[in-house]
């Protein structure tokens, strides 16, 4: 961006867990962002050690920690649990700390980097939906460009290893939010979302299904083409995402929630890993950190083009 300030803008993470400990990995190799502190709440937390000895400042005492901090962040990355973020999102908010929340609380703007950042580079607080909402509101999106998507419905299967306390204390949150999401940003008339934590042995990738039901007369061959624009996309900043088989289409009459509809699309995805911090197989943790860098990098563009970096 011509006359961009060149500096890195300061931001931190808050929580220490698996999505806290992967997105530090991420963020330190970022040219754009100065990661300044980390904390949690459990002193022993391997993130917090991992923090340390990149010698990055960080604490177990939490937000009351970094609120005290001389020099506060631009950005804050919220890695901790729903009910911890929307308790703590008006204190951030009220320091002028910018949010990139990446728990399902749902309580700031619901973004999808490839469908509508731009439209929320303002929003005090930017909420990441969940890893199937990143994995399939996408392609819901795409469809929804070009046919009218009475009914989105998507399947998102993790391998239980990699679904941490977080993950397991939000499931109620996480299936409510992305279903939402598939309405709000993907286009969709009516949108379910399920999700399955298979303890298979060894571990299996992330893997996600897209129903859309379509109307009479859609054109399939331009919502085909539009997925694999937006598998394209998306595969820019989440290397591991990509089409398990071709856009599948079923032609009849099917009853949904959102009305009667003529045709049937299938998407299957598939989402391996980086593998900065969990193993390959934890794709749903991956695409979640790597579309918060996406957001927190584009912030930090935007801030620095307003002056408003600290």
């Amino acid at each position: 961006m011509t006359g961009r300030d060149p500096r890195p803008v300061r931001c931190a993470i808050i929580g220490t867990g698996n999505i806290g400990s992967d997105l530090m990995e991420k963020v330190l190799r970022s040219d754009r962002l100065e990661l300044c502190a980390v904390v949690g709440i459990d002193p022993e937390s391997d993130g917090l050690a991992r923090a340390r000895a990149h010698g990055i400042p960080a604490s177990h005492e939490g937000l009351d920690w970094l609120l005290a901090r001389p020099e506060l962040p631009a950005i804050a990355f919220e890695a901790t649990s729903a009910a911890v973020h929307a308790a703590g999102a008006p204190r951030l908010e009220d320091a002028g700390i910018a949010a990139v929340d990446l728990t399902p609380a749902a309580v700031g703007a619901p973004v999808v980097p490839s469908v509508n950042l731009d439209d929320h580079l303002d929003t005090p607080n930017i909420n990441m939906i969940t890893c199937a909402g990143q994995a399939t509101v996408p392609i819901v999106a795409a469809i929804a460009s070009v046919a009218d998507v009475r009914y989105a419905e998507i399947v998102a299967t993790i391998a239980s290893r990699s679904a941490g306390p977080g993950t397991r204390a939000n499931i109620d949150e996480f299936t409510e939010t992305t279903a939402q999401a598939l309405i709000d940003v993907g286009g969709a008339t009516m949108g379910k979302a399920i999700i399955v934590l298979n303890p298979a042995d060894p571990p299996i990738l992330m893997r996600d299904t897209v129903y859309a039901a379509l109307p009479d007369g859609s054109d399939l061959d331009a919502v085909s083409d539009a997925i694999e624009r937006q598998v394209d996309e998306v595969s820019q900043f989440v290397p591991g995402y990509r089409l398990k088989q071709e856009v599948l289409f079923v032609e009849g009459t099917f009853d949904t929630p959102g009305g009667p509809a003529e045709t049937c699309c299938t998407v299957l995805l598939e989402v391996t890993g980086a593998g900065d911090y969990l193993p390959t197989y934890a794709g749903n943790l991956d695409i979640m950190t790597a579309a918060a860098l996406r957001v927190g990098e584009r912030l930090a563009e935007h801030l620095a083009a307003s002056g408003a970096t600290r």
